[in-house]
């Protein structure tokens, strides 16, 4: 990897107007992870670019990874770190960028077999930060030959890398609205449902409820499903 020339900076502003347009796309969040790690290793020039994001859905938490451009299966294979384990969970737990010269040479890098098949010499480890100042995860970028990151770079690496926090948090935000979103007009659905079984049925409102519960868990269907098929046979 080269040093950084000044008319990289044209890559760069064109990386950062890439994931500026994914924040208001239609894109799922893998889509979104792996046009980072895609636009963060075209900026760089890096050999690798992956992403590690905490899943906060495990107790305790963990560093999963999520994305990465490189195509080895050993390197994408499903992997996790505890919050305070390895390169990843010394950047995630001081929330600042982690130079490593030689990843062979480092105590903390738990992948070392994995660097010497690669090819991987140096590191640079970056955290994702978000708009309140959380870290939500880390990129991480490879060289195949030795390199001092210099702090044109660091910056660059960081601008996209909080550039990407934003992209994710609000993807995040939009699957979560939809989530929100059906949620509630299943409610309103089941509601109509049990209205009409209690007119037809002649039994409470929570009786109703039940009658549709037992139908959703025998006929192994959700209770909107069960809710939409009783509006349908109301209409006709």
């Amino acid at each position: 990897m080269k040093k950084v020339p000044s008319e990289t900076y044209e890559k760069y502003i064109a990386g950062i107007s890439d994931i500026s347009r994914a924040i208001s796309s239609d894109l799922y969040l893998e889509d979104i992870l792996k046009l980072i790690v895609m636009v963060t290793a075209k900026v760089t020039g890096v050999d690798i670019c992956s992403m590690w994001l905490i899943d906060r859905n495990e107790k305790p938490e963990r560093i999963r990874l999520k994305a990465t451009q490189a195509i080895d299966p050993e390197y994408v294979q499903d992997r996790s770190l505890t919050m305070d384990e390895g390169v990843v969970g010394y950047v995630v737990s001081r929330n600042h960028p982690l130079i490593v010269e030689n990843v062979l040479e480092e105590p903390r890098f738990k992948e070392k077999e994995m660097a010497k098949k690669l090819g991987l010499v140096s590191m640079l480890g970056v955290p994702l930060q978000a708009k309140d100042g959380k870290v939500i995860g880390v990129i991480n970028c490879f060289t195949s030959e030795a390199h001092v990151f210099s702090q044109t770079e660091i910056n660059m690496i960081t601008a996209v890398a909080n550039q990407a926090a934003v992209a994710i948090m609000n993807t995040e935000l939009m699957v979560q609205a939809r989530v929100i979103q059906e949620e509630l007009e299943t409610r309103k659905l089941v509601e109509r449902a049990k209205e009409i079984v209690m007119q037809r049925r002649h039994v409470s409102g929570e009786e109703a409820y039940r009658w549709l519960q037992r139908k959703s868990m025998d006929s192994r269907k959700s209770m909107r499903q069960i809710a939409e098929a009783i509006l349908i046979s109301e209409d006709l």
